[in-house]
């Protein structure tokens, strides 16, 4: 079920949500002056904006083009509950042709969020956008997924990325101290890269492990993620799928045979839905779709999901 309208009409785009204490708060993309702005609701369906979430970005960058923030509650350390870290994509101070990950920290959801000043992920497969953090209960391991941005560094075309040769723009997976959501553990694994069906690029990744109705005792993997040019009505969300663990054996996970939501869904109400992010146990997901057929503005919707097996609705 998607709502008949958008839930938060004005700009609020990349949309990622967190629920605390019963309540739900919602973070996007900058806006107005404010790095992360932030809203809270009770029901997902009425939102009151709040805010700025981190008001100044780490030392590693500009502190331009702050994109696509997700947060995520550690687990609770000696009876205490966890803190939270949001990760955040902003311009490289290093290299301001490149978009990287940083990582901020707060003991409370409203913040405000200190920055870290390290640089979290820069691939030097064009930088890194879109980071999204994921707690594996299965195992209690923490992730954090991103893209590699390699259309900045395409040929030009279609998000700089249609003219051949084609770059890469794969979804990695980072493994990260469950203790502080930032130390890294290991080096980033890819578990998924475009295809011609994807245009010039995939990004905007979302994980989610819940148990697969199919297989009962086993589990699925869920990623959700973007596909073509946001600049335009091609952007659509879609996911793939691994029932062989986090990593897939170290194949690509399975894309699904059709997007999930594309231009026209929801009774010709979206154009270009991306950007989606799906709470625990895959229930809740916001996305954006853009107000008229621009993405000046791109407001943030709500949906509910079902799954079965490996297969993901929300119409």
């Amino acid at each position: 079920m998607v709502t008949p309208g958008a839930v938060i009409a004005s700009n609020f785009a990349d949309p990622a949500f967190i629920i605390v204490d019963n309540l739900h708060y919602a973070f996007s993309t900058n806006h107005e002056g404010m790095n992360v702005p932030m809203a809270s609701s009770v029901d997902m369906i009425g939102w009151t904006l709040l805010g700025d979430a981190m008001p100044n970005v780490g030392a590693w960058s500009t502190g331009q083009a702050v994109w696509a923030p997700h947060v995520v509650q550690l687990p609770s350390q000696n009876d205490q509950p966890g803190s939270f870290v949001m990760y955040y994509t902003a311009i490289s101070r290093g290299n301001p042709t490149r978009h990287c990950v940083g990582a901020a920290t707060s003991a409370t959801i409203t913040g405000p969020f200190i920055a870290r000043d390290e640089v979290f992920a820069c691939s030097a497969g064009g930088g890194s956008i879109d980071p999204s953090g994921f707690h594996d209960d299965g195992d209690g391991r923490q992730y954090v997924v991103y893209k590699t941005d390699g259309n900045s560094i395409g040929h030009g075309g279609s998000c700089n990325n249609d003219v051949a040769p084609i770059v890469p723009t794969p979804i990695m997976l980072q493994e990260v101290n469950p203790a502080n959501g930032y130390e890294l553990i290991g080096g980033p694994t890819q578990i998924l890269d475009r295809g011609p069906a994807d245009g010039p690029l995939i990004e905007a990744p979302s994980l989610i492990r819940v148990p697969n109705t199919e297989a009962p005792g086993t589990f699925v993997y869920i990623l959700f993620f973007s596909s073509n040019c946001y600049a335009g009505g091609l952007y659509d969300t879609s996911y793939a799928t691994s029932i062989n663990g986090i990593t897939n054996g170290g194949q690509d996970y399975q894309k699904s045979s059709a997007p999930l939501l594309v231009t026209g869904s929801n009774e010709g109400k979206l154009y270009s839905p991306g950007g989606m992010t799906v709470g625990p146990m895959g229930v809740y997901a916001v996305f954006h779709a853009d107000l008229g057929t621009t993405h000046t503005v791109r407001q943030m919707w709500f949906g509910t999901l079902t799954i079965t097996g490996r297969t993901v609705s929300i119409l």
